[in-house]
């Protein structure tokens, strides 16, 4: 895909997909209830990646002046998965609108797996 052009009379600004990328899974995992973002689905296991992987578990289509995201999230057991999903929708858009000006036509957010909290383990009390 083409990065997004924008020529001004000082020059040329250039967006690569890559950062609009960056940007979409920061303002996803900004949402309460997302776990982080999946990294593909790898012999049915979600893999979760961490933040130093945002632009994985996001595919960006960058045009002249519109884009459009499909995001690959893990949520937190518990959540109401179509609330949390519409709060990364609105999140996102804004985040990539604001800092690019880039109109986003469609966030698609696909819930890829549920995180689990992990049991704390009480203490094993030894007895003598």
């Amino acid at each position: 895909m083409a990065d997004t052009k924008d020529r001004t009379e000082l020059g040329e600004l250039r967006i690569a997909n890559e950062v609009v990328g960056i940007i979409a899974g920061l303002a996803a995992t900004e949402i309460e209830g997302v776990a982080g973002m999946s990294g593909g689905i790898a012999g049915g296991i979600a893999e979760m990646l961490g933040r130093k992987n945002l632009s994985k578990g996001v595919k960006v289509e960058v045009g002249e002046e519109q884009a459009a995201v499909d995001l690959f999230i893990i949520v937190n057991y518990g959540v109401r998965i179509p609330d949390v999903a519409w709060k990364i929708q609105e999140n996102v858009k804004r985040a990539i609108e604001g800092m690019t000006g880039l109109q986003v036509v469609e966030v698609n957010v696909n819930i890829q797996g549920v995180h689990f909290p992990q049991e704390e383990k009480p203490e094993e009390v030894r007895v003598r």
